[in-house]
């Protein structure tokens, strides 16, 4: 990761609604972040664990914790491919009529996130 991606990625953390830091001593095992009008809408991005501590419960965790924090927010849920059935046992359910405009256009539709 460049330092100009660092940079980014600590904005875009900062600017947040609700952010979610797990640590195994010092390293960063998970996190994920929220954002939000703060009173009726948000969606929660970058959810992500390691995959040697997947499995644990610290993923529910994160998301309990993002939920906790923005109460009586309606919440959409930004999830990679795959994942839906994670998300799904914590009671998110699939939209019908999400859509996404990407600035990568053909990359995410190859990895499964637009048709």
């Amino acid at each position: 990761m460049s330092c100009h991606e660092a940079e980014i990625h600590r904005k875009t953390f900062s600017c947040s609604a609700s952010v979610v830091f797990v640590f195994d001593d010092d390293q960063l095992i998970g996190f994920g972040r929220a954002i939000s009008d703060g009173h009726i809408q948000a969606a929660i991005y970058d959810v992500a664990v390691l995959p040697s501590y997947q499995g644990h419960g610290i993923g529910r965790q994160i998301i309990e914790k993002i939920v906790a924090s923005l109460p009586g927010c309606n919440f959409i849920l930004y999830a990679a491919p795959g994942k839906e059935l994670f998300y799904e046992k914590l009671h998110f359910r699939r939209m019908k009529t999400a859509m996404a405009l990407f600035v990568k256009q053909e990359l995410m539709s190859g990895r499964g996130f637009t048709e």
